[in-house]
């Protein structure tokens, strides 16, 4: 009896399944699916494409980055390799200026030794050998483009002119140098050493 009744029932649980409303939306969905299957099929190789343009701009970029790095790194080896190349030439520089400068001094020492190799001179003599060797040295001076200032009478200028004090004196000029007690170098426009003087009040 049990048996029965479940078949009995079992009609109208298909009735309800396969209603037009069910079948319909069936229907529908079984139409949609297809659709977005092509869509996105559709979209695949759109997708590649872009995926593929973009990992050819990274290599693109990679490559660009690998050059501005080696350019980078050439610079920077340049640039050392003149630093270096600047020290040494600076100090070459150096050197031969200082080694041209002893070389125009060398024969005022040639003849300061010569002086005092000599035995029993006279005063006479050594005060003629002491000009000799102050004209040599003038000369030497001259080669190197070094001249002297600093005289009595001209005008104190305290950029060239170190006063080491006042003094009176009668026939200088008020703020004039009255007395000289180093003479001052110069090299062209740049003073090598002042000249240490007294100015006349």
């Amino acid at each position: 009896m049990f048996n029965s009744k479940k078949k009995a029932d079992e009609p109208a649980t298909e009735e309800i399944k396969k209603t037009p409303e069910t079948e319909k939306e069936e229907t529908v969905k079984a139409e949609e699916k297809p659709e977005a299957t092509e869509k996105e099929t559709a979209d695949v190789p759109a997708l590649q494409k872009a995926l593929e343009a973009a990992q050819a701009e990274v290599e693109k970029a990679k490559a660009e980055l690998t050059q501005l790095t080696d350019v980078k790194l050439r610079l920077a080896a340049e640039y050392d390799n003149f630093r270096k190349r600047s020290q040494r030439e600076k100090d070459a520089i150096y050197s031969d200026a200082t080694a041209s400068s002893v070389t125009t001094l060398l024969p005022i020492i040639d003849n300061v030794e010569r002086a005092l190799s000599v035995k029993n001179a006279s005063a006479e003599d050594m005060r003629k050998g002491v000009e000799m060797i102050y004209t040599q040295a003038v000369q030497a001076f001259e080669k190197l483009g070094i001249t002297s200032f600093g005289e009595v009478g001209e005008a104190f200028d305290p950029n060239i002119h170190h006063c080491v004090g006042t003094t009176d004196a009668e026939d200088i000029e008020s703020g004039a140098i009255a007395l000289v007690l180093q003479k001052g170098y110069k090299m062209g426009d740049k003073v090598i050493r002042p000249a240490m003087v007294q100015v006349a009040n």
